[in-house]
């Protein structure tokens, strides 16, 4: 039974059990993402007051965007810690082009997890003061244990995750996760650098009032996109709805799912796919959203049943209130010819890597 008082830590062990694989070794994964975050955090905080953490580090990241200096260091902040514990075989960074992998030193290659991290989602804000975050996606290896990992480690489809969760680093930090047995916040006492339970069984409103999208590339949207947002924004019943977006993906979802709302990033942007990749965003936060009652899929499918076919792959990306959801998947079925074939995709990636 959750109280006010029960820490991060003591959350962890006392459900351990809920856990299938239930070795203690996910627990201490748990953990090191758990240290990482306060080191991130207390970066974040000194945003302002320490001139060189602000701005752009003057290197693009794999994906062509300007690395913040805060990126830097949370990307490495996080590959420390999951590293120097010894419980995880690989990590895929959103900022990184290839994946890493993790040697133990006593037992070479015997970690059962994958990690795959956005270590500060969001970083464009960092430098107007407006909340960033940390998304992170955990799953069982495939390959036999005692080997390295290889590429099919990391490319599972979303269904196949063990964990996710997210980090807000806002007015308070919380951190909130999922096992696959609903989903849980936890806030930081800064006082005593220790994450207390404060939102116990979190869950998204059936129906919502929020829709979160970046209206500025309206003309460039697919048809069923444009049609839901006039349908939002018509006076009728409980409409129009009110437009809320911050531009950073944890604090829109996190709002969303205390209020009751839906996030939109669609194709048909300057990314031909969507700009948020899959992997380091869309599924982790797919696998909170449903377990938290909500929705995610990509227009017209679910997003954690798409097979991946690269480790930086982009999806649309739609999520949150069930019902709202639904609407905007009844209004894109109109126009079949926009789904995307990820059979087809795969093939075309695979034809072009020989």
């Amino acid at each position: 039974m959750a109280n006010a008082y029960q820490t991060l830590g003591e959350f962890i062990i006392d459900n351990q059990e809920d856990f299938k694989y239930s070795t203690g070794e996910l627990s201490r994964l748990l953990s090191s993402i758990r240290l990482a975050t306060k080191v991130v955090n207390q970066q974040v905080n000194k945003n302002g007051l320490v001139e060189d953490i602000l701005g752009d580090v003057g290197e693009d990241n794999v994906q062509g965007e300007a690395q913040k200096k805060l990126d830097v260091f949370a990307n490495d902040t996080f590959i420390k810690a999951l590293t120097q514990r010894e419980v995880v075989c690989g990590i895929a960074s959103e900022e990184n082009e290839f994946f890493i992998p993790v040697e133990s030193k006593a037992n070479s290659h015997l970690s059962k997890y994958v990690v795959l991290i956005d270590p500060l989602d969001g970083s464009s804000n960092a430098d107007v003061n407006v909340t960033v975050g940390t998304i992170f996606s955990i799953y069982r290896r495939v390959t036999p244990d005692g080997t390295p990992v290889t590429i099919e480690d990391f490319l599972q489809p979303g269904n196949k995750q063990v964990a996710a969760g997210y980090v807000v680093y806002g007015l308070s930090t919380m951190l909130v996760y999922t096992t696959g047995n609903g989903v849980n916040g936890f806030t930081l006492d800064p006082s005593l650098g220790i994450f207390y339970l404060s939102h116990p069984n979190m869950t998204f409103p059936k129906d919502g009032n929020i829709y979160s999208i970046n209206e500025g590339n309206y003309v460039h949207f697919p048809q069923g996109v444009k049609d839901y947002l006039k349908y939002c924004q018509k006076s009728e019943g409980d409409r129009p709805y009110t437009s809320r977006y911050i531009g950073s993906l944890v604090s829109d979802f996190h709002r969303n799912m205390l209020k009751g709302g839906i996030y939109i990033y669609p194709s048909g942007t300057n990314h031909k796919y969507g700009k948020l990749r899959l992997l380091y965003e869309c599924n982790p936060m797919a696998y909170i959203c449903e377990q938290a009652g909500g929705k995610a899929t990509d227009g017209y499918q679910r997003i954690m049943d798409i097979d991946p076919c690269e480790l930086h792959q982009r999806v649309p990306f739609f999520c949150g209130s069930e019902n709202m959801v639904n609407k905007v998947e009844e209004m894109m079925a109109e126009y079949p010819d926009d789904k995307i074939d990820y059979v087809d995709l795969k093939e075309k990636v695979m034809n072009q890597a020989k």
